[in-house]
């Protein structure tokens, strides 16, 4: 296996542990709260500290940095590259601090505004809002803190420590569910927790907890990589300037992209209780494959095509682009086709919810799983344009996706509810992953020969036959797949619990599927 593999690999385990540990963290609050008001409040508040985070530290610099400092690694060498790291992060964290008192300062009209996150809930839905949004903003100060020292770590190419700060974020937060919110004590295999009764305060706590491990845990590394801050800002250094002419787009992306969650809940805020917690699950649900597959192999891929951009090795760039493509494709299709299919018996098992709340996550989460290859392919496509420090086009890509969110939302909704901004997802970032691609080919055209057009953009992009054969096989493996859970679940269900039954019949439509995604698998050890 490669490096790029065996890193990916790595990524991806610790991802899917960290998932586990999600979805527990999921289950034991949604069992203690269900389908309800106080958690409505909860999802809620979390949405601008994290609009803050993504913009600041989160996904914004974190992707401006890495192919920087990959250049500045690779042409002068570690201790050159830690200065850099100093200046941007000194910057971040003004910048933070400045912005999270501002949303402190203005939380009220940030939540009940008629273009607020929750104008549709109660007046003391929103007051509680606004409290719970103001504890959060000390847990996004230490992340954008955390996400500057993740990103260099990457860019040296050191998966593990970043990999692991997220396994404890979910330990902190499940303190806070199973010790700090409940007001009875939680027994656990003859042992009953301390509770401390403090509700969704104590969920919030739990995140401040999840926080500080997330940012302590990166501490070694930084050590082992000699890590040294310098007090200085120095914008006009000229590797922090490519930082910040990239951070500008990026920034606009990250915000897009953000926005996209605050329309959603603004739309949800609308319709019956339980909108938003089923939208909120239904895409965690979603992001589980999605993280495991698009953002695991993203990445570790930023470093590697940084690096070769960095050297202009652009055949073996456009190889490992093509090839991450296919691997993207024959993962993202069959998980979102068996899960689609396998998902009932398991969700009313997991969340122990009455038939009529279990329906609407069902087709919740199956309208999110119809867009997984969309968001999966970005992870791959937005990079290789960051690698070559181009942060423009992806953030017109998600400014148009935004529009076409609102619009798909505003009209979804009215006739399918909260699985229609579900489908809204979907569609409006399908189209974003189309868009990058077409722009990708468009882009390396016109850098292998000067000059391209739309003609020969789509006449590249379907006479690609590896991928097109690789798209047909793992379509057919899927369908197959899916059809057979789906006569199979039933037939089972006659003779087996119905939680074993979808286990089972999942297991057997993953099984069905493999022969025809062997190939792409056999690619993925060789990237």
């Amino acid at each position: 296996m490669t490096r790029l593999t065996k890193a990916t690999l790595l990524v991806a385990v610790s991802f899917g542990l960290n998932k586990i540990l999600a979805i527990l963290r999921q289950l034991i609050i949604a069992r203690q709260f269900g389908l309800s008001a106080e958690l409505d409040v909860f999802n809620v508040a979390n949405n601008v500290p994290d609009l803050l985070y993504a913009l600041i530290s989160g996904g914004a610099l974190a992707m401006a940095i890495i192919p920087v400092l990959s250049e500045v690694l690779t042409k002068q060498g570690r201790d050159a590259a830690w200065q850099v790291l100093s200046r941007i992060a000194n910057f971040a964290f003004i910048v933070t601090t400045g912005l999270s008192l501002l949303v402190a300062v203005f939380a009220v009209p940030l939540v009940s505004s008629p273009l607020g996150i929750a104008p549709g809930f109660s007046t003391s839905q929103q007051t509680l809002v606004v409290e719970l949004m103001r504890l959060n903003l000390i847990g996004t100060l230490i992340f954008s803190m955390a996400g500057l020292l993740i990103a260099g770590l990457q860019a040296n190419q050191h998966f593990l420590l970043p990999a692991l700060a997220p396994i404890l974020y979910n330990l902190g937060q499940i303190f806070g569910a199973l010790v700090l919110a409940p007001a009875k004590g939680i027994t656990i295999l003859g042992l009953t927790l301390p509770a401390f009764g403090l509700g969704v305060h104590g969920l919030v706590y739990g995140v401040l907890i999840g926080s500080a491990l997330f940012f302590l845990i990166q501490i070694p590394g930084l050590i082992a990589y000699k890590f040294k801050w310098l007090p200085r800002l120095d914008l006009n250094h000229p590797d922090v300037r490519k930082i910040l002419i990239m951070l500008g787009p990026r920034v606009a992306g990250m915000l897009f992209y953000q926005l996209t969650f605050i329309v959603r809940d603004n739309i949800a805020s609308h319709l019956a209780q339980g909108a938003v917690t089923a939208l909120t699950y239904g895409w965690m649900i979603q992001q589980v494959p999605e993280t495991l597959i698009g953002t695991a192999l993203g990445t570790t891929l930023l470093p590697t095509i940084s690096e070769l951009f960095a050297r202009q090795e652009i055949r073996q760039f456009k190889n490992t682009l093509q090839r991450s493509v296919q691997v993207i494709i024959a993962l993202a299709l069959p998980s979102a086709f068996l899960l689609a299919a396998a998902l009932p018996p398991l969700l009313a098992l997991a969340f122990g919810w009455d038939n009529a709340a279990t329906q609407t996550l069902l087709w919740v989460t199956r309208a999110f799983l119809f867009g997984l290859i969309g968001h999966c392919l970005i992870e791959v496509a937005s990079r290789a344009f960051y690698a070559q420090q181009n942060a423009l086009i992806p953030s017109i890509a998600s400014a148009i996706t935004l529009g076409l969110y609102v619009l798909f939302g505003i009209i979804f909704s009215k006739f399918l509810q909260a699985s229609g901004l579900g489908l809204a997802d979907s569609f409006a970032f399908g189209a974003q992953a189309i868009l990058l691609i077409v722009m990708l080919i468009w882009f390396m055209g016109r850098k292998a020969d000067g000059k391209t057009n739309i003609r020969q953009v789509f006449k590249t992009l379907f006479s690609q036959s590896a991928v097109n054969l690789t798209l047909i096989r793992t379509l057919s493996g899927s369908l197959l797949g899916g059809a057979i859970i789906l006569v199979v679940q039933p037939l089972l269900s006659n003779v087996l619990s119905p939680a074993f039954a979808g286990g089972l019949a999942l297991l057997l439509g993953t099984v069905i599927t493999l022969p025809f995604i062997w190939k792409e698998l056999r690619i993925f050890l060789h990237l």
